[in-house]
């Protein structure tokens, strides 16, 4: 039988500025980094990231240390077999805490592949690889907005993405339509988030007025859980619709092919953190195939743990689109490694819209 050793570490991140959506402003980030050895090998450590989001998470709960040490006891307690991994992890930690769930896995997989920040000894990990990144657009003020916008369109990004839902929409479309009158559809592609800030009464009336402006998609228009509404909406919507937060809170797979069978969105956006993990979302995909669904992955702001981890998975999942003789040449949301003044030092690297592994 083979025990491993887990510790975990509370960590704040701190943002470079004030990072608004429409649940509010974020100054701070607290997650936790878990370290998983061998005590028979303990210079070889398996990092994960804990990283619930405030507000969003089902597992953003005031015990989480708590949690956390019974779970460091539970696996020095359990025979590890990384052949039967998602057994290992059912063990020790239920759905119900999908970022634990996510930090647990990919502890578990660096450790496996030598504790070097490898999740799988694929072409990402060795630099063989980039994955084309949107450029995310903080809600602000008009001036912080725009400015965040001339910076993304300077590096060479060719898709921003916006928050919106906080200010009032006609300044939201006064910003579109600043970039429409300089940018055109096949030069800057533009998706909105509205982390369902509209409601279902005006919401129709909405995303035709967004669509005058070439919109690719817009994420989660209306708040999760008013299924009947998001399937009309995605039945009239004049612009393709994503589901984000839509999702969270359903572990069931069956429930997940439900809900998407119902509902019939566009594109569907996968965050192990919120999602249930590795293991979860590559489920997820396989049924996002065959309803013919697009997906693309988003961090949740995690550190450049829980990035690293989320960049390997979706390359992985490029590999997987390949086998199966598709391709995904979506920009991906992940390049966020540079929000936090005291982010963990990372093998992680942008280059204008791309991000990149130097292990």
């Amino acid at each position: 039988m083979s025990y491993l050793k887990l510790a975990y570490e509370p960590y704040t991140l701190y943002f470079k500025f004030d990072a608004g959506t429409s649940r509010g402003i974020m100054r701070e980030r607290k997650v936790w980094f878990l370290h998983l050895a061998s005590p028979d090998n303990p210079d070889v450590v398996g990092k994960g990231e804990v990283a619930p989001l405030e507000g969003l998470s089902v597992d953003d709960i005031p015990n989480m240390d708590a949690i956390l040490q019974d779970l460091c006891e539970k696996v020095a307690e359990t025979d590890f077999n990384f052949a039967d991994l998602h057994t290992w992890v059912n063990k020790l930690v239920p759905p119900t805490l999908p970022a634990v769930r996510f930090g647990l896995e990919t502890a578990a997989h660096d450790w496996a592949n030598g504790g070097k920040g490898i999740i799988w000894h694929k072409d990402f990990a060795k630099g063989k690889q980039r994955i084309t990144t949107n450029g995310l657009i903080w809600m602000g003020s008009p001036d912080f907005m725009q400015s965040q916008i001339e910076e993304k369109l300077q590096k060479g990004y060719k898709c921003l993405k916006l928050k919106i839902g906080a200010l009032d929409f006609e300044q939201e479309l006064a910003i579109l339509r600043h970039i429409r009158a300089r940018y055109k559809a096949d030069e800057i592609t533009l998706r909105v988030d509205a982390n369902g800030a509209f409601l279902p009464i005006d919401a129709l009336e909405k995303l035709k007025r967004l669509s005058e402006f070439d919109i690719h998609s817009i994420e989660q228009p209306i708040k999760a859980g008013q299924i009947d509404e998001m399937a009309r909406l995605c039945a009239l919507s004049p612009l393709p619709i994503a589901l984000d937060e839509e999702l969270i809170g359903v572990y069931d797979i069956a429930q997940q092919q439900k809900l998407l069978e119902i509902i019939k969105p566009d594109y569907v956006i996968m965050k192990p953190s919120l999602l249930g993990g590795i293991l979860s979302c590559v489920t997820l995909w396989r049924h996002l195939k065959d309803l013919g669904i697009q997906w693309w992955m988003t961090s949740a702001l995690e550190s450049n743990i829980g990035l690293n981890a989320i960049c390997q998975l979706t390359a992985f999942l490029f590999e997987l689109e390949q086998q199966k003789g598709g391709t995904n040449l979506l920009p991906q949301g992940l390049g966020t490694g540079g929000l936090y003044h005291n982010n963990i030092p990372s093998a992680l690297c942008m280059e204008g819209e791309d991000i990149f592994c130097t292990l």
